[in-house]
Parts: structure tokens; sequence; C-alpha cells
């Protein structure tokens, strides 16, 4: 777990990110955290100038269903970027390994199987309050760095 605040917000060197079009998957489960991660992700992507009606926001039961989400978002063609947002917590079962594992291979497979980035932003943390912290609290807010990574990876994909 970072130990420091990653999440300091500077502009990108994007020249123009208005047309960029953000798919943003979003897991139900563990909503206090993952609400925060969406809220963060997306009040960066408008400060860089995309469009509102550029990003699209779908919500999912949870975090195991973001591959399935993510996936058919990448396959449409429409989306630059997807960013896929969850929150995992650990219990006293092997569940948190599964899910968490899961969820890492199949926001890669999205990565190698289609010309779409996705962008991992799935906490999985040992503690509620490990999670807070990490979802704008005092360690920042990963959906901030999630839609930063999405927009450099877009910008990337651009120069190509």
């Amino acid at each position: 777990m970072a130990t420091v605040n990653l999440s300091d917000y500077q502009p990108l060197k994007i020249s123009d990110a208005s047309s960029f079009r953000i798919g943003i998957v979003v897991s139900e489960w563990n909503d206090f955290v993952t609400d925060n991660l969406r809220d963060g992700a997306l009040e960066t992507l408008l400060k860089e100038g995309i469009k509102e009606d550029h990003i699209k926001i779908f919500n999912v039961p949870g975090a195991f269903e973001l591959n399935y989400a993510t996936m058919q978002l990448c396959k449409t063609g429409y989306f630059d970027a997807v960013i896929a947002i969850g929150c995992v917590i650990r219990g006293e079962t092997p569940h948190f390994d599964y899910v968490c594992s899961a969820v890492a291979q199949g926001i890669k497979d999205c990565n190698i199987l289609t010309d779409v980035p996705a962008i991992f932003c799935l906490l999985t943390d040992d503690t509620k309050e490990q999670s807070i912290a990490r979802s704008g609290g005092l360690l920042g807010n990963k959906g901030i760095e999630a839609a930063v990574t999405a927009m450099q990876m877009v910008a990337f994909k651009r120069d190509l």
C-alpha cells in the first residue's frame, strides 16, 4: 500500500483532450469507497477538458463484474479508454484472493485482446480504513490517478 499521497493532480501536457471518450465502470459493492473513486476520476477528466457527454458511467454489482463490463465497452469501438473502478476488502475467507486475482487478469485481458486501454482502479485493501484513505482520505484518491492514466494512455495511442 502506498504510504504517500500520489494523487496531487497536475494538469497534463496534452494539447486537447476534449475529444477523448472515456468509459467508467463502477462496482456498487463497497460504494462508500467506489463512489469517491468515481467522483475523483470524473472531476479530473472534466478538469482536463474532456466533454461531459464524452464520459459514460456504468454501474455493475460487484468487482468481479468489472471484467465483463470493461471488455464489452472496450469492444464497442466508441471509447478511447475504459476505467474499471472497484474495491475489495479482505475478509476471513480466500474469496478476496480469488476476486482480486480474477479482476486483475480480466482487466489485463482487455488490454491484450482489444485496442482500447483498460485502466485498473481496484482497491485491494486489508481494512475499510485503508480503502477510505485511498479513496479521498490521507493517501489521496486512486480514482484521480486512474483518470490521469487513462488520458495519458489515450494520448500515447494517438501519438503512435
